[in-house]
């Protein structure tokens, strides 16, 4: 499997030439249950998997089998992932005038956690600053007068949980999940997110677009009738039989 993701990686980026590669969480199989040794070997495998040319900047965010579920998850597994990606949820990443924000969708729990608590509040204040600065600047605006402005756009959320649908039942298309998959009802907090924790990433960030992953097939959504989100096949042979990608 990994000859065959690195083959697909290096052709794809000698084809397309792309300028970001984001990697939707789940880098690794068993970041969860790494020991330092084992993770150190890990890095070293996909680092040469998915090198690419300084051009090409790749952003990953965390999924479960980096960190663990919810319950799993501890600041010594969050701390080295986010040092070997520079990856922090709730930070932003603006290229040619877009918005993306990373998102740790396994700390959207809800349930008041040490590392719930620190991601929530920094994609809050994001929030704040992002939708002050699609507001027109005027100086009757107290609440934004001292935000240090962004690029005027809506943001594209990064993150590994989808945001909470009932089942994979709507989706169509050959990279979707097989017929005998498709009504089984997604639990929340483990196949996607609360619909509480969905509900704040729509109300924070009003975004244009969702990106996210964890289920292994694709499917294309809309969220109050307005805001799409598309959930991104597996790359890996493991999970799928047809691994993709999008651009």
């Amino acid at each position: 499997r990994e000859w065959q993701m690195e083959r697909s990686f290096q052709t794809a980026l000698w084809l397309l030439q792309p300028d970001v590669v984001f990697i939707l969480g789940d880098v690794f199989d068993e970041g969860k249950w790494s020991s330092p040794q084992a993770w150190a070997d890990d890095v070293r495998r996909f680092k040469k998997m998915f090198k690419h040319p300084l051009p090409t900047e790749l952003v990953a965010v965390v999924g479960n089998h980096d960190v663990g579920f919810h319950y799993e998850m501890t600041a010594y597994k969050v701390n080295r992932f986010e040092k070997l990606f520079n990856f922090t949820s709730g930070k932003l990443i603006t290229r040619k005038g877009i918005n993306f924000v990373l998102v740790n969708s396994v700390a959207m729990e809800g349930d008041g956690c040490g590392i719930c608590r620190a991601s929530e509040a920094k994609l809050l204040a994001l929030s704040h600053q992002l939708n002050c600065s699609q507001q027109k600047q005027n100086h009757s605006n107290k609440r934004c007068s001292d935000v240090e402005a962004l690029p005027a756009s809506e943001p594209i959320l990064l993150q590994h949980y989808p945001l909470y649908r009932e089942s994979d039942a709507e989706c169509s298309g050959e990279d979707s999940a097989p017929p005998e998959e498709k009504n089984i009802p997604f639990k929340e907090k483990y196949d996607v997110l609360s619909r509480e924790a969905s509900q704040k990433l729509l109300w924070w960030f009003h975004p244009r677009l969702i990106l996210s992953g964890h289920t292994h097939s694709a499917c294309e959504v809309l969220h109050a009738g307005t805001v799409p989100e598309v959930s991104v096949p597996s790359f890996s042979w493991r999970n799928r039989n047809n691994p993709s990608f999008i651009m």
